[in-house]
């Protein structure tokens, strides 16, 4: 049969001699004396919670599996939020089992051994998806459970935790789904894994700003980039791949998907492609946050013009949009409602579009046209965090202290529209920062960056200096 008809695996056959070779003559590569991470005494509390909410019940939450991304190659893997949320683990395939009793175990597959028979003992140099030498060395069992500080078992001991009735977060491991019948309390979980992280404790706090402040940085690397970025025929993927360094250097990448939008681009919301160039005469909306190692993800954006200094009508478009920002921020305090801060932002679009001559009176909703989507959302190990939230504790909710949101009105003015004053079509403006709502109001985590249209002028003229 011809090389190019066989199907079968690029692995070449094992000999005998081999094998046995590779089972001997390996230094021990245990890890003794491993120090607690300090995210376990927090996630320890977060199950109690969890028990507590749903006591003598079986809960099941997995971690999720490798996701193919061409072939034989995987997409980098990331846990599912609640299960980092609830042990600070981010190995695929592990699940976490609360028994009725309240014990918590988290089933995991160990370090590969490399002194056992047969297949067992080739795992760490023959399989290219979860091997030691093709993907990384995995934790054996003492190192998980003194990492942290929760009782571990092999991921093979799986099915007998799984005898009886439990509540699962579904959708996350096929296999896990299959194993336990489906039942009613199951959204039931999945909607309360959401509103637990509805406030934040002080150490995601940390984790949030932490993630902001590289964020900043990573947004004065982009105006730092921009003269060799504007000579790029991708001038777009240029400032992505400066923010995704940053990103991958301080993080464990990006929280989302970098909208580095440019001109008309702008007036996308969610312009991912990022294969523009950058005009000199234009506008770019950079959207971009940093996600740390324990996976809390900033999400800011500024618009910043290509120039260093916006053009009359970019200001006229960026100082309503910032007066809109300001108002939202204004409205921000516990016991109001969630959506009062988007209310308050978009009085102030209506009113600017009538001014405009855009819009004939500020009343109804027209607007709308402008502007497209809600001025903000709760952000944390998520970038729209605590989605599964009920809407009365969420969205027609209060704010509370603890709670950490987005405000981010913006204007789209699409290059098409005729019911625009033709210097206004093809601008996109959004202003987007992060803010912790404290006992009296609330703190804006990403002040390092400027909003105000002079100061970011000024900011950029410094950068371009150094």
């Amino acid at each position: 049969m011809s090389e190019h008809l066989n199907t079968g695996s690029h692995d070449l056959p094992v000999s005998d001699a081999l094998a046995a070779f590779m089972t001997t003559g390996w230094e021990d590569t245990g890890r003794a004396g491993l120090t607690p991470s300090p995210l376990a005494a927090y996630t320890a509390k977060r199950r109690a919670a969890l028990v507590q909410r749903f006591p003598g019940e079986r809960l099941v939450i997995p971690s999720g599996t490798l996701k193919v991304r061409s072939n034989d190659c995987d997409h980098r893997f990331r846990p599912h939020s609640a299960y980092a949320y609830l042990t600070g683990g981010q190995e695929p395939d592990d699940v976490l089992v609360i028994a009725p009793s309240g014990q918590a175990t988290l089933f995991t597959r160990p370090r590969s051994p490399r002194s056992a028979e047969g297949e067992a003992g080739q795992e760490f140099y023959r399989d290219r998806r979860y091997g030691e030498f093709w993907v990384g060395a995995r934790p054996t069992l003492e190192e998980a459970e003194a990492l942290h500080q929760i009782e571990c078992a092999h991921l093979d001991r799986l099915p007998e935790a799984l005898t009886g009735p439990a509540r699962v977060l579904r959708g996350v491991d096929a296999s896990v789904d299959a194993r336990v019948p489906e039942q009613e309390g199951d959204a039931e979980l999945a909607t309360f894994l959401s509103e637990m992280r509805l406030i934040k404790d002080e150490w995601e706090i940390a984790e949030l700003q932490h993630a902001v402040d590289a964020t900043a940085r990573g947004f004065e690397d982009v105006v730092r980039a921009l003269p060799r970025a504007l000579t790029h025929p991708r001038g777009e993927r240029y400032v992505e791949g400066v923010f995704g360094l940053r990103a991958r250097l301080e993080g464990n990448a990006t929280g989302y998907e970098t909208i580095a939008a440019s001109g008309a681009h702008a007036c996308v919301l969610h312009w991912i492609r990022n294969d523009g160039r950058l005009n000199p005469a234009e506008l770019l909306l950079l959207d971009a946050g940093v996600e740390t190692d324990d996976l809390y993800t900033a999400d800011i954006t500024r618009t910043l013009p290509l120039s260093g200094r916006f053009s009359p009508v970019q200001r006229q478009v960026y100082e309503l949009v910032y007066e809109a920002q300001n108002a939202g921020i204004a409205a921000l305090r516990p016991g109001a409602r969630f959506r009062d801060f988007h209310r308050a932002a978009m009085a102030v679009i209506a009113e600017g579009l009538r001014d405009w001559g855009v819009l004939s009176s500020a009343e109804d909703d027209l607007y709308r046209r402008y502007t497209l989507c809600s001025s903000g959302h709760m952000l944390g190990l998520d970038v729209h965090d605590c989605a599964k939230a009920r809407a009365s504790q969420y969205l027609d909710g209060v704010l509370e202290a603890g709670q950490v949101l987005t405000v981010e009105p913006g204007l789209y003015l699409q290059p098409d529209d005729l019911t625009l004053p033709r210097e206004l079509r093809g601008i996109g403006v959004r202003i987007e920062d992060d803010l912790l709502i404290t006992e009296d109001g609330a703190r804006l985590m990403s002040s390092a960056l400027p909003r105000r249209p002079d100061e970011v002028e000024s900011w950029m003229a410094a950068l371009a200096e150094r």
